[in-house]
């Protein structure tokens, strides 16, 4: 009776019938985050890289001397504006999460760019130039210097344009009986800025 006990507990020791469900159930929730990881990532990824090209072209559209496809009286700062909204359009970035500089509590800081002539090197400068504000969503900094005076050279004017895209990607990770984290991808700001000399140079 002893013996035939022992031999029954030895091959339930031994039987590995289960053993692969436990072990999916132990690998398919790691894999399944990285995969999300991935994702996520290659998202934000495609983002950062439209808002780049997005500035550039707002660049290059504020800075060209003449613009054929423009509206008569279309300034700088809107013609840049709608350069980078269009840029958005191809890869289906709504432009409405674009996130405003200006206002009561802005959400990010456009970069530090002295006024053309201003200072003389890079250090000294400490008076930002401002965005202009005809538009909101995209930062505007027009006649800044981009490079300074060096021994044998000049420095280089010409304009800024940046803007921030507000990630609108969600990730809870349930927990029972409640979610214990989450993954809020919304509050991350994605950047885009370019510099462009100024043509009449």
């Amino acid at each position: 009776m002893k013996n035939s006990t022992w031999t029954t507990w030895l091959g339930a020791a031994r039987d590995t019938r289960g053993a692969e469900i436990a072990e999916t159930a132990m690998i398919l929730p790691l894999f399944f985050m990285i995969f999300l990881a991935v994702f996520w990532f290659g998202q934000a990824f495609r983002i950062y890289g439209t808002m780049t090209q997005a500035a550039r072209a707002g660049a290059e559209a504020a800075v060209a001397p003449v613009c054929t496809t423009c509206s008569a009286g279309a300034t700088s700062a809107t013609k840049a504006q709608t350069a980078f909204q269009n840029a958005l359009l191809p890869a289906h970035l709504d432009k409405n999460q674009l996130v405003p500089w200006g206002g009561a509590s802005p959400k990010w800081t456009p970069p530090v760019l002295c006024t053309c002539g201003s200072v003389s090197s890079s250090s000294s400068c400490r008076t930002a130039a401002p965005c202009d504000a005809t538009v909101t969503n995209v930062c505007v900094q027009e006649n800044v210097q981009l490079s300074y005076p060096v021994p044998g050279g000049m420095g280089t004017c010409g304009i800024s344009v940046s803007a921030r895209y507000q990630n609108a990607y969600h990730l809870p990770i349930p927990c029972w009986p409640q979610p214990c984290t989450s993954l809020d991808l919304g509050n991350m700001l994605l950047p885009g800025q370019a510099q462009m000399r100024a043509e009449t140079q």
